[in-house]
């Protein structure tokens, strides 16, 4: 019964039963001592310190730092500025779980999480110090907040997939040896096992922690035959909004020294007003007011102003093939992205 998880040989039957009706992902031992699952956790302590370093808080372990909501609670208001009414320091088990649904529900909207039940976090996954849970939502926040932090690549570890549920009163265990092998990242192994009046059914399988490449633009870039936006939005939804978050990371970046700040990229860019300043921006020149509506109030004043950003593009080598000055006032997201990607593409190791 070596496959069992550790965590679970030698329990008393009835510990076991506290877990009826659950489906837990477990880390499996030997994947702990992984040197690439090291240094993610290493990594993203070292995020955490720097990120409230003025705040005078520092974290040791992943584990047993993050689950009360204290360190969740300040990277919050320190990444995205969001001030919570929650108490700074929950000691009851209760009040630290109440907090943590606060925090959770204000920092899953600030990710874009549209289902919270496909989430691989949960309240009561991160209060048990569930390390799996953790990771998942650490890496991203680090992916929304801090885009340009290098994560090591490819980190994966093996994990089993424990489902309790009550059964019978025999004791027995079944072994099904390799079911298929899908790809070659890819190995499944289906263990159940009955103990007194409780059944534990668990599959071994591979999660992903972070991807193979640095990022989805890296992707973008290694492609040739086919337009990299178009590429792009042949992907999962999570790829595309990693690259949409790199590069309003940059724009922002960049439009600071100005005090403009993005949240919208197809609404704000949609009257050509912020493009042409960040072109000049960039480019380092200035695009004298009387060339665009700096406040246009219709359409027409829009379209002009799109009108003169996509030649301003062109006259700096940067083609725009494909895309119309009525595409970028209609907010069309392609259209949109192709041009920001262009000038990410040119200026991101600027």
């Amino acid at each position: 019964m070596e496959d069992f998880p550790e965590m679970y040989q030698g329990k008393d039957p009835e510990d076991i039963e506290s877990f009826q009706g659950e489906r837990r992902k477990i880390i499996q031992p030997t994947s702990l001592k992984d040197p690439k699952l090291e240094k993610l956790k290493s990594v993203l302590v070292n995020w955490i310190n720097s990120t409230l370093k003025e705040e005078h808080i520092v974290v040791q372990s992943l584990e047993e730092d993050i689950f009360d909501g204290l360190i969740l609670h300040h990277l919050l208001g320190k990444l995205a500025g969001v001030l919570l009414s929650v108490d700074e320091i929950a000691v009851t088990s209760a009040a630290q779980t109440r907090k943590l649904e606060v925090i959770l529900e204000a920092l899953n909207e600030k990710l874009g999480l549209q289902d919270n039940s496909l989430s691989r976090w949960s309240v009561k996954l991160i209060h048990s110090k569930d390390l799996l849970a953790t990771l998942h939502l650490l890496v991203a926040m680090v992916r929304c907040f801090q885009p340009n932090l290098e994560l090591p690549l490819n980190v994966r570890v093996e994990v089993v997939l424990l489902e309790v549920s009550l059964m019978s009163n025999e004791w027995y265990f079944t072994l099904n040896q390799p079911i298929k092998k899908e790809t070659p990242l890819f190995s499944k192994v289906v263990l159940s096992l009955q103990v007194n009046r409780s059944g534990i059914k668990s599959e071994k399988e591979i999660e992903i922690l972070t991807d193979e490449s640095d990022s989805a633009t890296d992707a973008l870039s290694s492609s040739d035959s086919e337009d990299p936006i178009e590429q792009l939005l042949k992907l999962e939804p999570h790829k595309i909004n990693t690259v949409k978050r790199a590069i309003m990371h940059f724009v922002n970046k960049k439009m600071s020294t100005l005090g403009l700040q993005v949240t919208d990229m197809e609404k704000q860019f949609s009257d050509g007003v912020i493009l042409l300043l960040l072109i000049g921006q960039l480019e380092g020149f200035f695009v004298p007011l009387y060339d665009f509506n700096i406040t246009p109030v219709n359409a027409t004043e829009m379209l002009q102003n799109v009108t003169v950003a996509l030649d301003l593009l062109n006259d700096i080598g940067l083609p725009t093939t494909n895309i119309e000055p009525q595409d970028i006032v209609s907010q069309d997201v392609t259209a949109t992205l192709k041009v920001l990607y262009a000038l990410f593409k040119k200026h991101k190791s600027r």
